[in-house]
């Protein structure tokens, strides 16, 4: 469950990038007066996540922190002692629950002796998921991957692998700060709302400061790839998506365009209501490509090529698995798509 399968999207018209390149390793980019933006290295296509510090007080506060491990601690020592200067942090606040963002909460939290402000079920969710570190594969999610058409292979693969979530991220601490939809929080000089969203993770915190003209938006919208939306073993009838498109459409009206949006992964950008329209757009087409290929019955694993430009191969096919679950999903409760399991336990959907 993180951000390593996305389909790129090609961005047009009205979206423009202010800042001719980011953060260097162990420096910072000053974004506006008491933000400044910090990256920490996760590997892989992403190569980065970006991070926002925000002047607090004498200290700072941290928004998202990387992925647990040696090499993104060593790059926050190095940010603490240099471009912080030393100051504490007086209390971190995450997006969502994806190791890459909440990875690190758990050490700085300790470090500074200082609170996690989090949405509940962002806290409770990543709790759950850690709590299966070690655990062997459960029946339920080999007979989810089994009746998307997953071969033997891919499923000893998936047991294999299962468990591995809480490896990417240090110990959460055992109490947090809940933060909750439209509440506005101070930080420093200023006040931040928070803006949650659903679909890519159940309860995903975005902050917006209307002084600064800021958002920091997580992955609810990014600008040159689209956020992983999945069905997952554990909602196997779930309709993310439609909960994506919703509030992701929900935003609009609360953020005026003019603001500077600082996603989690590429560049800050100026164009948010036309990210969204491109973002709800393109699954919309999604899901008509998909409605006519389901004309005659497929499964779950056969309706790659319309949903992404990728090969898709075995370490990207439970995420790929998920988001085709997720357009199909969709169609279902719209009532434009039925399925019907065979004999052998494999689900086929065909257009209603």
């Amino acid at each position: 469950m993180r951000d390593g399968f996305e389909e790129t999207e090609t961005v047009r018209g009205r979206l423009s990038y202010p800042f001719a390149e980011g953060p260097k390793a162990g420096g910072a980019v000053d974004i506006a007066p008491g933000v400044k933006w910090v990256r920490m290295p996760l590997g892989g296509s992403l190569a980065f996540i970006n991070c926002w510090a925000l002047k607090d007080g004498d200290g700072w506060a941290i928004v998202d922190t990387g992925m647990g491990n040696p090499a993104t601690a060593a790059a926050w020592r190095d940010a603490f002692q240099n471009v912080l200067g030393g100051a504490p942090v007086t209390r971190v606040l995450v997006t969502h629950m994806h190791p890459d963002h909440i990875g690190m909460a758990g050490w700085i939290t300790r470090k500074f002796d200082c609170r996690l402000w989090i949405t509940r079920v962002e806290y409770m969710m990543c709790r759950m998921l850690a709590a299966d570190t070690g655990r062997e594969a459960p029946e339920d999610g080999l007979r989810f991957y089994q009746r998307a058409g997953w071969s033997q292979e891919a499923l000893d693969t998936y047991a294999t692998r299962f468990g591995g979530f809480g490896k990417a991220m240090h110990a959460l601490p055992d109490s947090f700060r809940r933060i909750v939809d439209g509440e506005k929080i101070r930080i420093g000089k200023h006040e931040w709302e928070v803006v949650v969203g659903s679909g890519h993770t159940p309860e995903h915190a975005c902050l917006y400061c209307a002084e600064l003209k800021l958002i920091i938006s997580g992955d609810q919208v990014l600008p040159r790839i689209t956020s992983n939306v999945s069905v997952f073993p554990t909602e196997p009838d779930g309709d993310p998506l439609r909960d994506w498109m919703t509030t992701l459409s929900a935003i609009k009206p609360r953020v005026p365009d003019d603001v500077l949006v600082l996603p989690a992964h590429n560049e800050p950008f100026h164009g948010l209501h036309a990210r969204i329209d491109q973002l709800v757009g393109g699954h919309e087409r999604a899901l008509g490509r998909l409605e006519r290929l389901i004309a005659e019955p497929k499964r779950a694993i056969d309706v790659f090529g319309v949903l992404f430009k990728r090969t898709i191969n075995n370490d990207v096919l439970s995420m790929a698995t998920g988001e085709s679950l997720a357009h199909l999903n969709c169609l279902m409760h719209r009532g434009a798509a039925v399925r019907e399991t065979d004999p052998t336990g494999v689900d086929w959907y065909r257009a209603a």
